[in-house]
């Protein structure tokens, strides 16, 4: 689908919390991060229950708990800048290069292809994939799948062109059947492919 000329639909590119800023690693420390202590949490940043921000913090809470990788997947929650960095030169050393889409431009719209180019394609030192969760400060959810190749991409929206940035898993034979991605196509593991564009203030 993705190819120069092509026409389809964008989905939200937006951080639901594009706002908020890391926390120093020894502040971020002191918060009880975790499900198991989420109405400790919720106290402390002033958070009524069933409001959106409970929503966003039980979400993120989960999704960082339930580190249930797929075979071969690394992943952690970096809830500070030094976490990040830490990660990531454990994972890559200390000399990588890093993409992220342009802006927000083309969110929830039909718009054109324009330029597709490959900007790392080695299938055998996988990048690593780090997604912003929604959270009273800066969360990345960051992951290394096997198998994965990274394309920039040029999308004609009706207001400009933006620059996205899109990740292809090529290898899916281990993921779980009832992933979200399957569960969209109507397929299962290790019968397609699975590419998603990174989006607002997601890194690769």
């Amino acid at each position: 689908m993705v190819k120069k000329g092509g026409f389809m639909p964008i989905p939200n590119l937006r951080d639901p919390m594009s706002y908020k800023s890391f926390l120093p690693r020894p502040l971020a420390l002191k918060f009880p991060f975790s499900l198991a202590k989420i109405k400790e949490l919720k106290k402390l940043f002033i958070v009524d229950d069933e409001s959106i921000m409970d929503e966003y913090i039980e979400g993120t809470l989960k999704v960082c708990d339930d580190m249930s990788p797929i075979r071969g997947e690394k992943c952690t929650c970096a809830t500070s800048a030094e976490d990040l960095v830490d990660f990531v030169v454990k994972k890559l050393g200390k000399h990588v290069r890093l993409w992220s889409t342009e802006s927000v431009e083309g969110s929830c719209e039909n718009v054109t292809i324009g330029a597709v180019k490959l900007i790392y394609g080695n299938l055998f030192e996988p990048p690593i994939l780090c997604h912003s969760q929604p959270f009273p400060f800066q969360v990345y959810y960051c992951h290394v799948l096997p198998k994965v190749k990274v394309y920039a991409v040029d999308i004609h929206a009706s207001k400009k062109v933006n620059h996205v940035i899109m990740a292809c898993h090529y290898d899916t034979s281990t993921w779980n059947p009832n992933h979200l991605a399957f569960k969209l196509l109507g397929f299962g593991p290790s019968l397609i492919e699975v590419c998603h564009w990174i989006n607002e203030n997601g890194i690769v």
